[in-house]
């Protein structure tokens, strides 16, 4: 199972940089870069909220689920 966020497809939708929303957040470009690479484990509600609310989306918007199965069809790794 993985999950993967699709952080860069929303900025691109709302048209907003990735500094904007990490200074709107309270976190580092670096971190939010991470966060877009699906190089980190977890994100804090509170980051979520702020992301969601800045973008003005839901979580659900932001996150995709991938099953074991999916992942073996497509070669990602698991």
């Amino acid at each position: 199972m993985q999950i993967y966020i699709t952080l860069d497809v929303m900025l691109a939708k709302r048209k907003v940089t990735s500094r904007d929303l990490a200074k709107h957040v309270g976190i580092t470009e670096q971190n939010l870069s991470l966060l877009k690479s699906g190089k980190v484990k977890g994100i804090r509600f509170a980051t979520l909220e702020k992301i969601c609310e800045y973008l003005d989306c839901q979580p659900g918007d932001l996150l995709q689920y991938a099953a074991a199965e999916e992942q073996q069809t497509t070669g990602q790794a698991a």
